[in-house]
């Protein structure tokens, strides 16, 4: 369901029978394009045609004013035709119990008669600020449920990341190398595994090895395997990583690392497509796909003669380019949430999404450790929080600079401070007022006073 809210002036339904008080609402709430109805029919047929975010609801209307079962049936009507909508319930003559029953059936808040317009002004601001971080969270679900169709598991909704997806597509039925050149983070492997499962090979191995994180002096082994007593501590035959993908894929992360008389013997295994184990004298055919990943400038030290040419082109038949996430518009949010739902479904159920500062840190952050930052700065966040909405605290990132004016004096300075911490509150206790007092060590009405000295209301 689209938000109608993020227009210059957001909708407002007030469902109220009583012409003065219908008169007194809609002056209240100028700022809004109201709507007012009197009856449960005009009601819903407004809220199709519209779809306000947000809903005042007098529960005592005709043909029972002076009960609440007309209200009742809005409400239901309401929560079933848009569920998302925050319907705040009116009761008069202090009849809380109905407006806490009103609430278990799915409104937001609920104000008592005769209505404090100040409160009320506070309360829709809350629902109108929710509604709208549901629907950023909601959009961003929808663009990961649409971007999971690309390469199976790739989350995405970025042009230059699709195009990448779409080239390893293409090669993936056929048996050419892959080089995959990237920055570090930007998901090599994930690319290189979605490559494999997109190919015939996909029900043989995937294998994948770090050529930066084994020591020179077993990289040979690991790759090439050994025989019994080949050398010391070679207690056993074992195969290497290039014989054990036989019949799938091999992975060769950083192959930039491999040193130059490891090269020699790797050329060697590519162009006769057999091996030779560390001490052993027969050569083993072995078929397997090669698919290498490198964060390293590889024509550099083709120049500077640490890697070789002959190498190169054997592992580069194809050559595909890994944008950073900063160069993926769009892809840090959508990133986010879909770690924030993992992350908080097995460590933190109470986490639902990100408040608006922390969308707004996320996009405007550089993110040169790229998809693996994002991910680690999601799970401390998730463990971290403490209330239903990541903000940009949680997740240590400031915010842009472009959202926040410079003050060039103290009191300018404060204001900017005290504006940040209030928002940061609230987005903690989504909106709630009560809760945000406490974590500023304020009263209610300091926050208030705060609130409108701040132009925060909405």
């Amino acid at each position: 369901m689209s938000d109608h809210s993020t227009g210059s002036r957001p909708k407002l339904l007030i469902v109220e029978d009583d012409a003065g008080l219908q008169t007194q609402l809609k002056w209240a709430f100028e700022g809004f394009e109201v709507f007012i109805a009197s009856t449960r029919d005009e009601a819903l047929t407004i809220l199709r045609a519209e779809m306000p975010p947000v809903v005042t609801l007098d529960l005592g209307l005709p043909p029972d004013p002076d009960g609440t079962s007309e209200g009742f049936a809005v409400l239901d009507a309401i929560m079933a035709t848009a569920p998302s909508t925050k319907v705040i319930v009116a009761s008069g003559h202090g009849a809380r119990e109905s407006a806490l029953d009103a609430i278990a059936a799915g409104a937001y808040d609920f104000y008592q008669k005769p209505a404090d317009f100040s409160a009320l002004e506070l309360i829709v601001g809350r629902a109108l600020n929710l509604h709208r971080i549901e629907a950023e969270n909601r959009r961003l679900a929808e663009k990961i449920g649409k971007s999971k169709r690309v390469l199976g598991t790739l989350i995405t909704g970025a042009p230059e990341m699709v195009k990448v997806a779409r080239t390893i597509e293409r090669v993936a039925n056929t048996d050419a190398s892959v080089m995959l050149l990237g920055a570090s983070g930007t998901g090599k492997e994930l690319l290189a595994r979605g490559l494999h499962d997109a190919s015939p090979r996909r029900d043989g191995a995937f294998v994948a090895i770090n050529c930066a994180a084994i020591p020179e002096n077993l990289l040979e082994s690991e790759l090439f395997g050994h025989e019994k007593g080949a050398f010391t501590g070679a207690v056993k035959t074992t195969e290497g990583k290039i014989e054990t993908a036989h019949g799938g894929t091999l992975f060769l992360d950083e192959v930039g690392d491999i040193p130059l008389a490891l090269q020699v013997k790797l050329l060697r295994f590519l162009q006769e497509r057999t091996i030779e184990r560390i001490g052993g004298r027969k050569p083993i055919p072995v078929d397997t796909r090669i698919v290498c990943a490198t964060h390293r400038d590889l024509d550099a030290m083709i120049a500077e003669q640490s890697f070789r040419e002959d190498l190169y082109y054997r592992l580069a038949e194809i050559v595909v380019k890994i944008p950073t996430l900063a160069e993926r518009a769009g892809d840090a949010g959508l990133l986010a949430k879909a770690f924030l739902t993992r992350f908080a479904r097995e460590m933190n159920p109470q986490v639902k999404g990100f408040a608006p500062d922390a969308l707004a840190a996320l996009d405007s952050h550089k993110w040169p450790g790229n998809v693996r930052e994002l991910e680690n700065r999601v799970k401390r966040a998730v463990i971290m929080a403490d209330g239903k909405l990541i903000c940009a605290e949680d997740l240590d990132l400031d915010l842009p600079q472009d959202s926040l004016h410079e003050a060039l004096n103290l009191k300018g300075a404060r204001e900017q401070v005290d504006r940040q911490v209030i928002r940061r509150a609230l987005a903690r206790t989504e909106g709630n007022i009560s809760g945000s007092a406490k974590l500023l060590g304020v009263s209610r009405p300091t926050l208030y006073d705060l609130l409108k000295q701040y132009d925060l209301q909405n």
